[in-house]
């Protein structure tokens, strides 16, 4: 058990596009923020999956995703958490840096328990006792990891050799290696010494950025920078822009755990999956007689071994095997099961057509509500718009064009230059072009309404902010 002193920290970063399950997950909404094993998000199980007693969690995410990380953890009830914006990806070395450096800035040497939001842990009284074995190593100055117990070869994960045995549950890290070739993967599974290498940590905060000084003192010394200038707005901590740009990007494993004779490993038998692949998603899934994994409108026969998740068209198949299908509202994908690891390639290929699949879904998540594009042409497009209880749009203009809102249902409150006016269902406003104007809903339920959109150029970058209860300027 972990000594009664030990604070724990929780850490969870958010970071990462989750391109091998597209087109499911996209740049703005990846996959750590879907429900893809049951009704919570994964960073909503990350949550539900930490141990009893433990400090309010620190975030650390990018600024595309920040009103995401807050909606999701308001969902939960998760109170005093925190929100950590990274103002350009580096990699885990400088996130838990300055993670570390704002714990210690509290006041609290605590313990780091540095997790990925997207993983997936079945036996929750595994992980919790392999925590507090890492808690014991911890408190005495140890940088503890935690390796997976691997279940079969993967090439997709690096490896940890484990060294001398340093307790009954402890291994002293002997090697951290990258993704093996099959061969190397089949003779380190069959070894028995080597783990899979889980991206999770747990150290003293001090500890962790005493290592990064004597291993790479260029990483401490901007994250040191940038937390000296930090500015605050709503629950977002924002480290300072330049200073933070300063350090390389690079990974925990190569930046600290490498290179110190402290780092150690914890092996971890628990049901682990990071959720790599849709290979992945289809071996935890809960498979029928036949093998197939399916998610919504399915009909399936004569089908087998396959993972079928439709979102909004039905999917019907018939005497296929082995298949990966996935149908999103503006994108379907069809992939041989053994060849999911490379989705990826798809992706790189709709950026390099400059395709809008690869960022956004249809359906566009904003920190007052969501809209779905529901159709456009050359100079129209149609929106469906939900605006929450008690959200408000900010107060813009647009330059090339017009709007015409028609209510469905809720209240809506509607500002067009200096009138103020109260619209119900089946009541209806025009917006022209160059008119100041903002949405509001000051009732109790959602306000849903349809947007039409017509002008020169439909771009969601023909906006312009003059006041706006999310701090954002874009």
């Amino acid at each position: 058990m972990k000594q009664k002193n030990a604070i724990l920290s929780p850490i969870i970063m958010c970071g990462g596009s989750g391109t091998r399950l597209w087109p499911l997950s996209r740049a703005q909404f990846p996959k750590q923020f879907l429900a893809l094993i049951n009704d919570k998000s994964m960073l909503q199980d990350t949550l539900a999956r930490l141990p009893t007693q433990h400090q309010a969690p620190l975030f650390i995410c990018n600024e595309d995703h920040r009103f995401l990380v807050a909606e999701q953890i308001k969902q939960v009830n998760c109170s005093g958490a925190s929100i950590l914006l990274e103002p350009q990806g580096r990699n885990t070395a400088p996130a838990v840096a300055i993670a570390a450096l704002n714990t210690l800035a509290k006041g609290d040497d605590a313990l780091l328990l540095v997790l990925a939001a997207d993983h997936v842990i079945n036996d929750i009284k595994k992980f919790h006792q392999a925590i507090d074995i890492a808690c014991i190593a911890a408190e005495q100055g140890a940088l503890v990891t935690f390796g997976i117990v691997p279940t079969h070869v993967e090439t997709g994960y690096g490896y940890i050799k484990q060294g001398t045995k340093k307790d009954t549950a402890t291994y002293q890290v002997a090697q951290f290696i990258e993704k093996p070739t099959i061969e190397k993967a089949q003779s380190y599974v069959e070894s028995g010494e080597y783990l899979w290498n889980s991206g999770m940590f747990l150290f003293k905060a001090s500890r962790y950025l005493e290592e990064l000084a004597k291993c790479r003192p260029d990483i401490l010394a901007a994250c040191q920078q940038a937390m000296a200038n930090v500015t605050t707005d709503l629950d977002f901590i924002r480290p300072d822009r330049e200073a933070f740009l300063q350090c390389a990007n690079v990974s925990i494993d190569y930046a600290v755990m490498e290179k110190t004779d402290d780092a150690v490993v914890v092996p971890l038998d628990a049901g682990w999956s990071d959720i790599g692949s849709y290979s992945a998603l289809w071996e935890i899934g809960e498979q029928d007689i036949h093998g197939n994994v399916l998610k919504g409108d399915v009909i399936a026969q004569d089908t087998h071994n396959s993972y079928l998740h439709s979102q909004n068209k039905l999917i019907t198949t018939l005497g296929v095997d082995n298949l990966v299908v996935i149908d999103t509202p503006d994108a379907v994908l069809i992939a041989d099961k053994n060849k999911v690891q490379n989705v990826a390639s798809i992706v790189s290929e709709l950026k390099a057509r400059q395709r809008s699949e690869t960022k956004l879904h249809r359906a566009v998540y904003r920190p007052w509500g969501k809209y779905d594009l529901v159709d456009q042409g050359g100079r129209f497009q149609v929106k469906r718009i939900t605006v929450n209880s008690g959200a408000k749009l900010s107060l813009q203009v647009h330059q090339h064009r017009a709007e015409h809102w028609i209510i469905v249902s809720g209240i809506a409150k509607v500002t067009l230059n200096d009138e103020i006016i109260i619209l119900k269902e089946n009541q209806s406003t025009y917006i022209p072009i160059g008119a100041v104007h903002a949405l509001e809903n000051p009732g109790l339920l959602p306000l849903e309404m349809i947007e039409v959109q017509s002008g020169s150029y439909l771009g969601e970058d023909d906006i312009v902010r003059f006041e706006d209860k999310y701090g954002r300027i874009k």
